[in-house]
């Protein structure tokens, strides 16, 4: 029934102020005309305005402020032409667990999970991610890319790299990238990244791509021990952004940059990117593993995406994961 909806909204989209004829939406969609007021009587509840005029049609003249899955579904495929079923929840405990629960019940990627909150968000290394409503994008996407193991090394990368590169365009914004998994702006957190696989011998089986975006979140949104160092893509834009648009433009190009990563693997243009966007590089950092902490200079990435660090007596070490923190001035 998503579906549906996103075809009877796709529809309003593509007409914009001209009047939309129920007639017209129950042919397209095989349903009698009784059936397709009901499905915009329950679109009506969930926050939709349609205005009805005899004989004319009907026109969409409100959307609800809150995403809304089959609305931002009939964008994308508006955006990119692709057909993405987006599963909306009110609330979730992860989008990346439901995603994973999702797939071991059988449903087949690529699909995707949206969440207005997530009640046990999850960032890297087990941490908690603030995901309260507060008109955020919280997304995972689920894939089935059949490729090698190796070949996944870098993905986390080049989907944050190609992610902040959009964002800088399309919004004139100073992104920035931190190794591994965080996009900032002027400083400051605005989205972070998870991918999780199940992974055979010889392939990769599923893979669920999570990221958090803060979209029109303000500074009273986030908790007081945050307020320093959390953005939004609102606030450093300067007004509220339409996250109906926002977050369909973002997804299509996430599935954009997916496909050219299984065309292409990291692409050409990767190291120039992430020289571009590298927040770390040239930077004095401590980075702590498995109990150990290593410290010294950030000089970017090696091929394989493992981050270089040159310590105090010149030795470069090649590090594959950890938690990095600047060192203070």
């Amino acid at each position: 029934m998503p579906e549906i909806d996103r075809t009877i909204l796709e529809a309003f989209l593509v007409a914009g102020d001209t009047p939309v004829s129920g007639d017209k939406i129950a042919r397209e969609l095989g349903l009698s005309r009784v059936s397709v007021w009901g499905r915009l009587e329950r679109l009506r509840r969930e926050g939709f305005v349609f205005e009805a005029s005899t004989r004319v049609g009907y026109r969409m003249t409100r959307v609800p402020e809150r995403l809304h899955a089959a609305l931002v579904a009939a964008r994308v495929r508006l955006l990119s032409g692709r057909e993405l079923p987006l599963l909306g929840l009110e609330a979730v405990d992860s989008t990346n667990s439901e995603a994973e629960r999702q797939l071991a019940a059988g449903r087949e990627p690529p699909f995707g999970v949206l969440a207005a909150v997530q009640t046990a968000g999850r960032g890297r290394l087990g941490r908690v991610w603030h995901s309260k409503d507060n008109g955020n994008l919280y997304l995972s996407l689920a894939f089935r890319p059949l490729l090698a193991p190796e070949r996944m090394q870098m993905f986390t990368l080049v989907m944050g790299v190609r992610l902040g590169h959009f964002l800088a365009e399309r919004f004139g914004l100073k992104m920035q990238v931190k190794w591994p998994n965080d996009l900032l702006c002027d400083g400051r957190k605005l989205a972070g990244i998870l991918t999780e696989a199940r992974i055979d011998a010889d392939h990769v089986r599923d893979l669920v791509f999570g990221i958090g975006i803060n979209l029109n979140a303000r500074e009273k949104d986030f908790p007081p021990e945050l307020r320093a160092t959390a953005g939004s893509l609102a606030l450093a834009v300067g007004k509220p952004l339409d996250p109906h648009r926002t977050a369909a433009e973002i997804i299509a190009h996430l599935l954009a940059s997916y496909e050219k990563f299984v065309a292409e693997g990291k692409g050409a243009d990767f190291a120039e990117l992430w020289t571009r966007y590298d927040f770390l590089c040239g930077k004095k950092v401590t980075v702590s593993m498995l109990g150990k902490e290593l410290a010294g200079t950030v000089a970017g990435l090696d091929e394989s995406g493992a981050l270089l660090l040159r310590d105090s007596k010149g030795n470069t070490h090649a590090l594959n994961a950890g938690e990095v923190t600047l060192k203070k001035k």
